[in-house]
């Protein structure tokens, strides 16, 4: 495919933001915070600049609380501190002519007590999700969480808006609500992991109501159309989540009603795993949900540079968020412009504090000379 002719490289009017072509940069858990603050410092300010020629970036997962940290080193959104360092990013990515989004997290249940003065992680229900939390001391087994109350639901909602506010005062151009992958947000979504009985469980309705408070209450502090939401319909056998009958529906219920907002985007994951075996998942998310959603969509997981391709020529995404590529290929989409060979990168390497295996990856004009 010629360059000029390449679907990925076109650029792509989000709302009224400008981006230069439909590359996204994945948000991707780097373990780089590694300070006392937990704040972003120059060394993500040159990972992230090294990477703007992506239409658009999409940061690591920053907790937008002290309760919602499930990792170590992992960057918040919450202090002066954090506000401070990611204006070295914004700075340095705007500089360099791209546009970047972060992403807001709250792990849940997916966190361990070891971070929390010794309480236990915070979830919709107290059902322990059997995973792995990736904490000071290494990786330990997950621990029963602690049912929130309502007070601490309303906390929550009301942190997200917050985090919202500093990451417009961080320069950021917009931000993305993480409602995926098995932490909290996608927690109050299943039944699996809430069984709750007040008016945040049961109905589909009531699961999905933390999604649309939260969007509620960030779109008094910033743009609505600077609001993306991330989700994963088909999650299933990942950090404890199982899919039942309601699943599907459930994401049906919520894509459709994000219509009513005038949202970013919505970005989507393909499943992580084989589903085809579950009557009750969806193989083909983009499939399903292009025709459901009317606004902005971007695509996820598993994506080469043909499939990128394809994937917005038959109409099924408007933007492609590729990962661990943009971790060893700072400049893909001018790989993707030369249809350049790929490199490698180092799994090794993806959590380990420090500039190896995180800005020390050559640009194709380094390599060539």
């Amino acid at each position: 495919m010629s360059n000029t002719k390449q679907p990925l490289l076109q650029p792509l009017d989000m709302k009224g933001l400008s981006l230069s072509n439909r590359l996204v940069m994945a948000p991707m858990t780097r373990s780089r915070a590694d300070n006392a603050d937990n704040a972003p410092t120059e060394l993500q300010a040159t990972y992230y600049k090294q990477r703007a020629s992506a239409g658009l970036i999409i940061t690591e997962g920053s907790q937008i609380s002290p309760r919602a940290v499930g990792y170590i080193n992992t960057p918040g959104i919450f202090s002066s501190a954090q506000v401070e360092g990611w204006k070295l990013s914004t700075k340095a990515v705007h500089e360099a002519g791209g546009k970047i989004f972060i992403q807001l997290w709250h792990v849940g249940r997916i966190s361990h007590s070891d971070f929390h003065d010794g309480k236990l992680p915070l979830a919709p229900s107290a059902i322990n999700p059997q995973a792995k939390s990736y904490t000071p001391k290494g990786f330990k087994d997950t621990e029963t969480p602690q049912e929130m109350t309502i007070e601490e639901i309303k906390q929550t909602i009301q942190d997200f808006k917050n985090g919202s506010k500093n990451a417009m005062e961080a320069g950021f151009d917009g931000v993305e609500i993480h409602a995926s992958n098995g932490y909290l947000l996608h927690q109050f979504f299943s039944r699996t992991s809430n069984v709750r009985t007040d008016e945040y469980g049961g109905s589909i309705e009531n699961r999905a109501r933390i999604l649309f408070e939260i969007i509620d209450e960030i779109k008094q502090v910033m743009p609505e159309n600077r609001i993306g939401v991330r989700l994963n319909p088909s999650l299933h056998g990942v950090f404890g989540m199982t899919m039942d009958e309601e699943s599907i529906p459930t994401f049906d219920y919520i894509v459709e009603r994000l219509n009513q907002y005038d949202l970013a985007y919505l970005h989507l994951s393909e499943p992580f795993s084989d589903v085809s075996g579950l009557s009750f998942a969806e193989p083909n998310i983009a499939k399903r949900y292009r025709p459901m959603y009317k606004g902005t969509l971007i695509i996820n997981a598993g994506f080469d540079q043909e499939k990128g391709n394809q994937v917005i020529l038959e109409g099924l995404a408007d933007a492609v968020a590729y990962g661990k590529p943009f971790i060893s290929n700072p400049d893909l989409a001018e790989r993707f412009e030369q249809n350049a060979e790929l490199a490698e990168w180092d799994e090794a390497t993806f959590y380990t504090p420090g500039p190896k295996g995180y800005t020390d990856y050559p640009a194709l004009s380094e390599v060539k000379a």
